[in-house]
């Protein structure tokens, strides 16, 4: 490749705003490099350095013209950069932005529903601190396609947002080295790391991962980068946004930052609606009647461990994560009665005598997951089924008693277990994450303890028994002062030990069942403590679409990710986990007079309910109609199979049936408490 002199052209707009008004010298304080790669050979790098005079220079020539143009303000810096080939080239252009007045050692990064402060909630072999200090990550990763770094000791901070329009990737044949894109892309990568002791965010393009690449959970793997081709004369724009953020505290700066998000990427509801709710519905009672499984003793939905490719049922019976056994067939029971289908009611009582029968186990608890094939069941119990489980039975029993039928024996086998569980609360008021059958603590971690504090409340309100809810108010002084205050949402899920969203879900709705039960002052600061923990649950839903590659599944069908939310640090995939949240949004959004919650909201229900639900003729890559997927893989990550673009070969769709249903069934909770 012929080596032509580089041409870098620094244009400074200056839109009447002085240096001295900019949020800081962007060009002092950037550097600039760019891999070339001659295919079959390894890439070289070409760094572009400042002078002693503040002008650009490069270390050596390049066959690219590169030129930077900014607009300055006090608080932000739009960043233009143009790329325009001299000749035929394949590139990786990247530049590093230094913040001298961020430390890297008190900084807390936040990377939306990727990274949060260190990642030190994080295992060994996921993406943390631990592992490296620098890192870089393909932005579909990223909820927002934006990194951003607090200053806890200067309350300030700074975010890099990526402007450009991301439509378009190319599919590469290998994951990790030097690749070369099959075609056009417009995925880029951000990230974050040190200089001496000094924090800087970065981006790239096209997208590079480094020091690692996670390609699937706990397996971190070699570093890539892709190498976008530009023919001759041809030229590439990126856009990207500098800000700086005044925030009090790390909970306050995630809250700017989504704010920030949604105002630039303004995500809207999903146009085109094919079915109403009640359509929906009736598409999903198909899982119900198909995946109903009577095994004498106990009987329920067979719902976890499904293939996609069959979805026939399996010899599990799991309540509560991620099963949903009770749930769902609560939800058959209210649907089968309203619509006088005989066949489901049926079933949906089916379940709940053999589980009032049969599903408590000598020492009180409910029997969490009977494998019947294997003829075994779990003998470590957890505080989040354990209460999952009471809350469907809550909504059961309350709403027999508004038909006039009472079940005096399982309202016993309900207030028995309360009895149990609530011996196990520690002194801070949390409650251990799991335990065995005499209440041994097995793991003391109180990240789950917010989903007690729905049943509490709702026993609280259907046997008038004042001691439940003090209970709950116990726990909510616990998740002030250790998970809310600190912003430390982490381990609600059972299957992951790191930062994630339903920790932060879980702590936002408790706080609105709370809410339900209480009155003035107290009442009132349950409701700034959901909106704090609401922020953090938010900071984990898609403001944007990813773009996914013809051939690769998910965007032959269309799916936009906007509304969807990705899971944990440990488990990178989307799904669509939200249950009654929407409702807590609606609720924030006129509680606080802030209409932004309620509009994401609108996101969230047109995104999820039928973006993917396999209904006749159109089976959304699964077998049977009304087994809504759930591990929906939309980066370069997979959770055993398959990867970017597809499900995962085994699923739970017990679970997401019962999400999707009470995304459907708005005022749930609102109209248990009247």
């Amino acid at each position: 490749m012929k080596q032509l002199l580089l041409s870098l052209l620094i244009l400074l707009v200056s839109n009447s705003f002085t240096k001295a008004e900019a949020v800081f010298d962007f060009l002092k304080n950037s550097k600039f490099s760019i891999n070339i790669k001659n295919p079959g050979n390894h890439s070289t790098q070409h760094q572009v350095l400042l002078d002693q005079h503040g002008k650009f220079i490069a270390t050596s020539s390049i066959p690219i013209d590169i030129a930077v143009e900014t607009v300055e303000s006090k608080e932000y810096i739009d960043v233009k950069i143009k790329l325009v080939a001299r000749e035929n080239v394949y590139f990786n252009f990247s530049s590093k932005i230094l913040f001298e007045d961020v430390d890297f050692e008190p900084s807390q990064i936040l990377m939306p529903g990727y990274w949060y402060r260190k990642n030190l909630r994080s295992p060994d072999n996921a993406p943390s601190i631990r592992e490296a200090s620098d890192w870089l990550v393909r932005e579909d990763r990223l909820s927002t396609p934006l990194v951003s770094v607090y200053c806890p000791d200067k309350n300030i901070g700074y975010s890099l947002i990526r402007k450009d329009q991301i439509e378009k990737i190319a599919l590469t044949t290998h994951e990790a080295g030097e690749v070369i894109l099959s075609g056009d892309s417009d995925l880029g990568a951000l990230g974050f790391g040190k200089t001496e002791d000094f924090t800087f965010l970065e981006y790239a393009f096209p997208y590079a991962e480094r020091p690692f690449t996670y390609i699937r959970k706990l397996t971190l793997a070699d570093p890539v980068t892709a190498f976008a081709f530009l023919k001759e004369g041809q030229e590439k724009w990126l856009n990207y946004s500098v800000k700086k953020h005044q925030a009090t505290d790390f909970s306050d700066f995630v809250a700017d930052i989504w704010h920030y998000s949604m105002d630039l990427l303004s995500p809207q509801p999903i146009a085109e609606q094919k079915f109403n709710d009640n359509q929906i519905k009736e598409t999903l009672t198909h899982y119900f009647k198909s995946s109903f499984v009577d095994f004498g003793e106990l009987k329920g939905f067979s719902g976890v461990h499904l293939e996609t490719a069959t979805c026939e049922s399996t010899g599990i019976l799991e309540v509560g994560f991620i099963g949903r056994v009770l749930l769902n067939a609560f939800n058959a029971l209210e649907y089968a009665e309203s619509h006088k289908d005989d066949e489901l009611l049926q079933m949906a009582y089916a379940v709940f005598q053999s589980y009032t029968q049969n599903g408590f186990n000598q020492e009180g608890l409910i029997r969490e997951v009977v494998d019947f094939d294997k003829k075994s069941e779990t003998d470590v119990f957890s505080i989040r089924r354990q209460s999952e489980g009471l809350y469907a039975f809550l909504l059961f029993l309350n709403y027999e008693k508004s038909k006039g039928r009472n079940h005096q024996v399982l309202e016993k086998k309900v207030q028995t277990l309360f009895s149990r569980l609530i011996s196990l609360q520690f002194q801070d008021g949390s409650f251990p994450r799991k335990f065995d059958k005499n209440l041994n603590v097995i793991d003391e971690t109180g990240g789950s303890t917010p989903s007690i504090v729905l049943p509490l409340t709702m026993a609280f309100q259907y046997f008038k028994d004042k001691s439940y809810l003090e209970v709950a108010r116990k726990v909510a002084i616990y998740q002030e002062e250790a998970i809310i205050g600190p912003s430390d949402y982490f381990s609600s899920t059972l299957d992951a030990d790191c930062e994630d969203k339903e920790a932060s879900l879980y702590a936002a709705t408790a706080m609105y069942y709370l809410s339900m039960v209480t009155k003035g002052k107290e009442r009132f600061h349950y409701i700034n403590l959901a909106k704090k923990a609401a922020y953090f649950t938010l900071s984990w839903y898609y403001t944007w679409d990813v773009p996914f590659a013809q051939g690769q599944m998910l965007g032959d069908i269309g799916l936009k990710s906007r509304g969807w939310g990705n899971v944990s640090v440990e488990n990178n995939h989307i799904d669509v986990f939200i249950f009654e949240f929407d409702e807590v949004l609606d609720w924030l959004a006129k509680e606080t007079n802030e209409p932004v919650f309620g509009e994401y909201a609108s996101v969230i229900r047109s995104s999820m309910r039928e973006q993917l639900l396999p209904h006749k003729d159109n089976l959304m890559g699964v077998a049977k109609t009304g087994y809504y997927p759930e591990v929906v893989q939309h980066t370069a990550w997979d959770y055993g199979k398959n990867g970017k673009g597809f499900y995962n070969d085994i699923f739970a769709p017990g679970w997401t049936v019962a999400s999707i249903w009470e995304l459907l069934t708005m005022g749930r909770t609102s109209g248990y408490f009247k």
